[in-house]
């Protein structure tokens, strides 16, 4: 790394966790100089007085002290609340599933975030995401992380070539375990601090809770396709294809004593469609999707086939894209499991996060009969 590199200013966006504390420690060692950032984009307690960001924010000032950086706290709550939240609850409201972590790295941390970082006289912005770059050839590629097991490129799928030309991924290139033990080396306080997981703001809240708070619940009943009534539930907006869990449908006698799942929504009629056994109708041959984001900015073709996740830790799908006015046409090798609206489809060609969007229908493996219902 030359000196005009080594010189170069870089705010690090800091979640209380090790991976970002690894990733400030590293650019720090590379000569970088550094400023930890914390964004506080929600201000809400536990519902037990506690607010949830605290401890998180004062792991990152003890782990800035101890790397002797300077750090400051952002709030992005309004931002937040407008530009993700928002969509959050309207979209489940619609009886969609949505993935607000991909849309807060669009707006919040990619755009809100990198745009303060620059007007304060930063050239890059860093975060602890397991993904990496390559930013050679002319433009940028986003490649999956080198710890398959931890990849998060499919949230960092709907960022632009400007977003990424800007982005830092430090531990992109390490396993998990190799970062607890640089933390662990380095004597940072969060080294063993266990990872988050849940929505970001929700966290390790009941899920349904939560959401109760925002959104009326409108109880219904469960019906098979048969037309009978299985239960009761508690707001169609709680549940998600291929649900299993949570239901709380006993045991009925005369059936087979298979696992329910959910498998449809009639949202006129407020009815949950449910199922015994995973069987054709909760299968699907092709997908729609309106709001494609490609980050080289434009498809590799207008016809084109790769791999594709139809939800985060999933395995690879090999998929052929068709792409129109409208979007895309993703038609599936072979039948695919709850492909749910709202989520978000990501391409890859190999190694490459090629980009991606909401999911806006399916084509389904055997259509909902609802003759019954």
């Amino acid at each position: 790394m030359d000196s005009r590199e080594q010189a170069r200013r870089v705010v690090v966006g800091m979640s209380g966790g090790v991976d970002s504390a690894v990733a400030a420690l590293l650019l720090k060692r590379r000569g970088y100089d550094v400023t930890g950032v914390f964004m506080d984009n929600w201000e809400e307690t536990d519902g037990e007085g506690v607010c949830t960001a605290a401890a998180d924010r004062e792991d990152v000032r003890r782990v800035c002290d101890r790397l002797e950086i300077p750090h400051y706290t952002v709030n992005f709550a309004r931002e937040y609340r407008e530009r993700v939240f928002s969509y959050f609850l309207s979209e489940y409201k619609a009886g969609r599933t949505p993935n607000p972590d991909v849309l807060c790295n669009c707006e919040i941390k990619f755009k809100a975030f990198l745009d303060l970082a620059l007007a304060a006289g930063a050239e890059d912005m860093a975060t602890g995401h397991y993904a990496r770059l390559d930013k050679s050839g002319g433009r940028v590629r986003l490649l999956r992380a080198l710890d398959d097991n931890k990849d998060q490129t499919y949230f960092l799928a709907g960022l632009t070539q400007a977003q990424l030309a800007r982005a830092l991924f430090p531990v992109g290139g390490l396993l998990k375990g190799e970062v607890r033990r640089i933390a662990a080396g380095a004597g940072l306080p969060v080294a063993a601090k266990k990872d988050s997981t849940g929505i970001c703001f929700i966290g390790e809240r009941s899920f349904k809770r939560f959401l109760m708070q925002y959104l009326p619940a409108q109880p219904g009943d469960m019906v098979t396709l048969e037309g009978k009534t299985v239960g009761r539930h508690d707001g169609l907006m709680y549940y998600t294809l291929g649900q299993r869990r949570g239901l709380g449908i006993g045991g009925i006698r005369g059936n087979s004593g298979e696992s329910w799942f959910v498998i449809g929504k009639d949202m006129e009629r407020n009815l949950l469609i449910v199922q015994q056994g995973e069987r054709e109708e909760l299968f699907s041959t092709a997908l729609e999707a309106g709001k494609i984001s490609f980050v080289a900015g434009e498809p590799p073709a207008a016809a084109f086939a790769c791999t594709a996740k139809f939800r985060y830790r999933q395995t690879d799908s090999p998929v052929r894209v068709t792409m129109d006015k409208e979007g895309c046409f993703v038609e599936f090798e072979r039948p695919e499991r709850a492909v749910t609206p709202g989520q978000w489809v990501v391409f890859y060609m190999g190694e490459e996060c090629l980009g991606g969007g909401p999911i806006d229908g399916t084509r389904p493996l055997k259509k909902l009969d609802l003759r019954f219902v």
